[in-house]
Parts: C-alpha cells; structure tokens; sequence
C-alpha cells in the first residue's frame, strides 16, 4: 500500500502538500480550506433530541458518529437516508442507508431503533423523505440530530430549516480536525472540492428556494473564489 500524502504537523510548515494528481496543495490553499472548513461547522451543543438523521454520503464515520451519540441515549430512535450517487455506488451497491444501517448495528445499535429511507438522492430529499418515513411510523418530532459529514453541517441545517420550519435543528459530525479528516478520507483533492461546493450550495441554494439564507464572512468568500480561481471545482454545479 502506497503512503498518503502528508499531512499537517510540526515538521511541514511552509511545505507542500502533494495531492493524489502529484500537483502540490500549497501552505496558502490549506488555509483557505480550513476557513471554509470552519464556516462549515455549526458548533451545537449537543442534548436529547426526539430523533436523529443520518444522512448518507460515501463517509462511513456518519454512521459511526450516529452509533456513539445513540449508545449515549441522546435519541431513542434513528433514520438513515440515502440511495445512490455516482461517488457511492461502486461502494455501497445496495444504498448508502442500508449500508449505514449495517454498520451502526455492528457497535451496538438495536435494529429496532432503525429507520430506512432508501431512495434519496440528495439532501432537500434526505430532508422530506425522512420525514415521511417518521410520519409512517407514527413519529413527529419536534427535536432533530442531523449527522452528517463535518463540512454538511451548515448545508443540511440550512436545508432542513427551510423545508421543515417547526422543527428543531441541531447537528452533529465525527469530532475531527481538518488535517485528521483530510487523513480519513485519503484524497486532498476530493474533500477541498467538497468543501468549495458546499459552499457554493450555501451561497446559492436560498436563491434557489432550497435552503435558509445565511450569513458567509468576507473572509470566507475571498476563501471561495481563491481556492476556485485555484481549480478545486469538481463539485460545483452550475
């Protein structure tokens, strides 16, 4: 198995990082993803809620994060929601809820506590589906846990707020640095794309009646244009 490429530490200060297309990620390119990064987390304190949302993606650690703050007993019941994208079929052929849901009963989540919403394709659908599936089962929540990627935090928030406005939203993501996430994922390349098109939905999306406006600092958006003028634009939609 091939090394990855380096990470942040105390010996790569003014190097750099090489992405997995051999082009070096520069000092200054790592700290505008990191401000955006930042934006990108909602910093909620964390309390029982009546319902958690697991939303799927190519990131196992959703559903792992999900699987701590259940045993933690701050949600009795549990939605997973995800069909397919192209970046998660080959991985989870079968869906990412039903992959989700497997991998959450390993570390001790009871299958009965598990809800899946098996169809949807993005996250206004992650949203709405979800909620169907509750309402199904008799459930309407006035509490909300979103578990979701670190950088979906304000997306999914902004989401959720608009399409389910009488409910409350908090939300939650594996506990990582930017640097320790970076390392789980494998691909620099992948996850500052990543977090340039989360941005750019934040920014458009309100416009486009999909999600809740909110405020983006200066130094967030001079972030943005920098890291797309740099060409980390394979997530952006158009």
């Amino acid at each position: 198995m091939s090394e990855g490429p380096t990470r942040p530490g105390n010996g790569d200060q003014g190097e750099e990082r090489v992405r997995n297309d051999q082009q070096a990620i520069t000092e200054d390119q790592w700290h505008q993803a990191r401000l955006i990064w930042d934006y990108h987390q909602m910093r909620h304190e964390l309390r029982p809620v009546d319902v958690a949302i697991g939303l799927g993606s190519h990131d196992l650690g959703v559903a792992t994060r999900a699987a701590e703050l259940y045993r933690s007993g701050l949600f009795p019941t549990l939605v997973f929601t995800g069909g397919n994208s192209p970046t998660t079929k080959a991985r989870f052929p079968r869906g990412e809820a039903v992959h989700f849901r497997e991998h959450a009963i390993g570390p001790g989540v009871p299958a009965e506590a598990i809800l899946l919403e098996p169809n949807a394709g993005n996250t206004g659908q992650n949203i709405t589906l979800s909620r169907a599936v509750l309402a199904a089962a008799g459930m309407h929540p006035t509490t909300v846990l979103l578990v979701s990627k670190p950088y979906m935090q304000r997306r999914s928030f902004a989401t959720a707020r608009k399409l389910w406005p009488d409910v409350e939203i908090l939300c939650a993501s594996e506990p990582l640095e930017f640097g320790d996430y970076v390392k789980s994922i494998g691909d620099e390349k992948l996850v500052l794309d990543m977090l340039v098109g989360d941005l750019q939905r934040v920014i458009e999306y309100p416009t486009r009646g999909f999600a809740i406006e909110q405020e983006v600092p200066e130094d967030v958006r001079a972030a943005y244009t920098s890291l797309t003028h740099d060409g980390f634009t394979g997530r952006l939609i158009s």
